[in-house]
């Protein structure tokens, strides 16, 4: 078992380092809201660092799951940030969807100051954070690869390394490319259905079977139907990650045209006030435009 360090514990990160401690490990987290990693200590053991530096003193490895490429530069090379203690040797995992840009650039820090660097998003929402069902997809070398992937276990179901540093960050932007797209038809076509006077709940029993059938589509159409979205991975967060995946394709000259009009689409919905929605309210959108 490893001392590990646990920094963010928002809907993701809080399960997350809930199944490392069940797993054995000795685990200290940090949060921005200390009442929140109060709570954690209360439930699941362990300590309480004040700062990402004090949380991160120690410790073999040093998990972070935060909101974006300034909250990750925070905790890393901020004011008390983690990467100033961190033992030569030790390494850092980063599970918060990021830039590979930024990925990049602390893998960069790490390296020079002797630690290993692996960047891990995560997809499975927090249904999987809580039942320690997350795929995560990893860049870096072999060898730090090795080193991070049994203690990323406690929480995954599948867990595979891509290739080097930034390797992770670009397979998550694919990921949400994906589901922009086939969240958008998956709307349409429940909402055509409930226009056309069929039973959505029973179209789904014919299709989902099918090769119109999804993990969307099995997880959120009776949600969808029901006009509930509350299943946790919100809009904004969601439009932050494709903003990372349009200025990608941008640099890297990958036309994105579906994944352009969804993220507007998504614009619509917050306008609507559901940027805290999940990303399924796209079809609430289709609705408001009845008027």
């Amino acid at each position: 078992m490893a001392k590990l360090a646990f920094l963010g514990l928002g809907v993701m990160g809080y399960p997350m380092a809930g199944h490392l401690a069940a797993a054995g490990h000795d685990v200290t987290v940090y949060n921005r809201t200390t009442a929140k990693a109060e709570k954690w200590v209360k439930e699941h053991g362990g300590a309480l660092g004040d700062t990402p530096a004090e949380a991160a003193a120690g410790a073999d490895m040093v998990l972070a799951c935060v909101g974006n490429d300034d909250d990750l530069r925070q905790v890393c090379v901020g004011t008390d940030g983690a990467f100033s203690v961190m033992d030569e040797g030790a390494l850092f995992v980063d599970h918060t969807t990021v830039s590979a840009k930024v990925t990049r650039e602390l893998s960069m820090v790490a390296t020079e100051s002797g630690f290993g660097f692996v960047d891990a998003p995560v997809s499975g929402g927090q249904a999987g954070a809580e039942n320690g069902q997350l795929v995560v997809m990893c860049g870096g070398t072999e060898a730090d690869y090795d080193r991070a992937e049994p203690v990323i276990d406690a929480y995954a179901k599948l867990c595979k390394r891509l290739g080097d540093s930034g390797a992770g960050q670009l397979c998550k932007m694919v990921n949400q490319i994906c589901i922009a797209g086939l969240v958008q038809g998956l709307s349409e076509g429940l909402h055509f259905a409930q226009k056309a006077g069929l039973d959505g709940r029973a179209v789904v029993d014919v299709i989902g079977g099918g090769a119109a059938g999804s993990w969307q589509m099995v997880n959120r159409f009776e949600s969808m139907l029901d006009d509930e979205f509350n299943h946790g991975f919100a809009v904004d967060w969601m439009r932050k990650d494709l903003a990372i995946c349009l200025a990608t394709g941008e640099e890297t000259g990958a036309s994105l045209p579906v994944t352009a009009l969804v993220d507007q689409f998504y614009k619509d919905v917050q306008t609507l006030g559901g940027g805290r929605w999940d990303t399924s309210s796209l079809i609430r959108r289709l609705r408001a435009l009845e008027g």
